[in-house]
C-alpha cells in the first residue's frame, strides 16, 4: 500500500517557518487505527488526510494522539497541495468534514482563504485560576466552545511566556491561547495544547476563529492581520462577518514523497 505525502509549511513563505503539516492523499478511508499510526509516525502537530469525493474532497485531522474537530493550518496545506501540486481546476475547494459541515477554500492570489465557522469566546474564566499554568496574571481569560483564551498586557509577555504545560495539560479545553494587542500587526498571539499532544503550535488557524471575534470586538474593525509569535512565527490575515470568519494565509511545500506500507 502506497499513500502519497506531503509536507508543507503553512502560513508562511518561506521553508523552515510557519506551521508544517502533513497532507495524506487517500483512495478511501482506511480504519481509524491507521489514521492515527500515520499522523503518530508523522508527529507533526496535524496530519490532514483527504478523500476525493466527485468535485468535494473528504478532509479529516489528526494530532500525534487524537484526532481535532478543526485544524487551520492542515486545511491550508491541504487546499495548497491540492491547487499547487494536483493542479486543482477551480479556485474553490469543498471540503466536506464530520464536525464543521463543508468548509470552502479559495485561493486569491497568492493567499488561500479558509471560510470558517466563529468561535467567540464568550463565558468568563478567573484569571487566577491560570496564574500558575501561564507564570503571569492575565488582564482576562475568557473561553471558548474548546479552547481558553487569555488576554495579556503586551506582545513582550505574550513572546516571553514560560508556561508549566503539565498544569496546562489538568485544563479541560483543547488549548489555552494567550494574546495581546500589537502596533505593527493588530495582535499576536501564541498556542498551546498538551492534552491533544502539543506542546506549544507554531501557526494555529483556528484559534483565530476564537481571536478575530474577540480582537474585531476590542479594535472597532473586522479585517484584521495577526502574528503568531512562537519560535518559527506565522502571519495570519483574517475578516471577521459574523457567525464566519476568513481566515488566509501563504504556504510552501517542504517535502513530497510516498508512505509504503505491508
Amino acid at each position: 500500500m502506497k499513500i502519497p505525502l506531503y509536507q508543507v509549511d503553512a502560513f508562511t513563505s518561506r521553508v523552515f517557518s510557519g506551521n508544517p503539516a502533513a497532507v495524506c492523499l487517500l483512495d478511501g478511508w482506511p480504519d481509524d487505527t491507521l489514521l492515527q499510526s500515520i499522523a503518530a509516525e508523522n508527529n507533526l502537530s496535524e496530519t490532514a488526510f483527504l478523500v476525493r469525493r466527485g468535485a468535494a474532497v473528504e478532509l479529516r485531522w489528526f494530532t500525534p494522539r487524537v484526532e481535532v474537530a478543526l485544524c487551520g493550518h492542515a486545511t491550508l496545506a491541504a487546499a495548497y497541495v491540492l491547487f499547487v501540486c494536483k493542479q486543482w481546476m477551480q479556485d474553490r475547494i469543498p471540503f466536506l468534514t464530520r464536525s464543521r459541515g463543508e468548509l470552502t477554500v479559495t485561493r486569491k492570489g497568492d493567499l488561500i482563504e479558509m471560510d470558517f465557522p466563529a468561535l467567540p469566546a464568550l463565558r468568563s474564566v478567573p484569571a487566577a485560576s491560570l496564574k500558575p499554568a501561564l507564570g503571569v496574571t492575565p488582564m482576562k481569560c475568557l473561553a471558548s466552545e474548546e479552547d481558553l483564551l487569555a488576554v495579556l498586557d503586551s506582545e513582550d509577555a505574550v513572546r516571553k511566556a514560560r508556561p508549566d504545560l503539565s498544569a496546562l495539560a489538568a485544563f479541560d479545553c483543547r488549548g489555552v491561547i494567550i494574546t495581546a494587542q500589537e502596533n505593527t500587526s493588530d495582535f499576536v498571539s501564541r498556542f498551546f495544547a498538551p492534552r491533544v499532544g502539543i506542546s506549544e503550535d507554531p501557526v494555529t488557524g483556528s484559534a483565530h476563529c476564537v481571536l478575530a471575534p474577540y480582537w474585531a470586538d476590542q479594535l472597532g474593525r473586522t479585517d484584521l492581520r495577526a502574528l503568531q509569535v512562537s519560535a518559527r512565527g506565522g502571519e495570519i490575515f483574517c475578516r471577521y462577518k459574523g457567525n464566519r470568519v476568513h481566515i488566509a494565509g501563504s504556504a510552501v511545500l517542504y517535502l513530497e514523497g510516498e508512505i509504503r506500507l505491508p
